[in-house]
């Protein structure tokens, strides 16, 4: 309120009731329709035979997953079925080349070449891969009294001892000279 309009004349108050009393006086119920219930735990209000129940959480709702999400286990699924694929196809590779050729890897062919052979009695050559390094056994005309031992190149590159010899694949289309 403004403190500078005058109060009206015509109108005075007065208190002759001390101000205790007035509460006690005055006091009136709350009306039903402003009753506020608690809404910590679940309450029935049960008006005749019609019961209802009040719950303070929410309804439970159904969890529905994107369906990206199905698409990208879907893809990692594939990814793991491609990875574990190549791994399998390559070591069936490896077990094939094992079975082959042994290991350490060994190529061996019979050619006549003109050292003591002949075409009943050609001479045999061993490949070997030892450790990347090829020795080439020559065994003329199957005599193994005049075997020789020869020192073949390095192979060089990723695992060199799983590698043939570049020989063993020349040697067999070679022709008897």
């Amino acid at each position: 309120m403004r403190s500078d309009i005058p109060k009206r004349a015509s109108r005075t108050t007065t208190r002759d009731y001390p101000v205790a009393e007035e509460d006690d006086e005055y006091t009136t119920n709350i009306p039903r329709s402003a009753i506020r219930y608690s809404m910590e735990h679940p309450y029935t209000i049960q008006q005749g035979n019609r019961r209802i129940v009040f719950h303070p959480e929410p309804p439970p709702t159904k969890h529905r997953v994107h369906w990206m999400v199905f698409v990208g286990f879907g893809m990692a699924s594939m990814l793991a079925l491609w990875i574990s694929l190549q791994m399998l196809g390559n070591w069936w590779n490896e077990h094939q080349l094992d079975a082959t050729y042994g290991f350490p890897r060994t190529y061996q062919v019979d050619q006549v070449v003109g050292h003591d052979d002949s075409a009943d009695h050609p001479t045999h050559f061993i490949f070997l891969n030892l450790n990347g390094r090829v020795v080439i056994i020559e065994i003329p005309g199957g005599n193994t009294s005049h075997a020789r031992i020869y020192n073949g190149p390095a192979i060089i590159g990723d695992s060199p001892d799983m590698t043939l010899s570049p020989q063993s694949s020349r040697m067999s289309t070679t022709t008897a000279r």
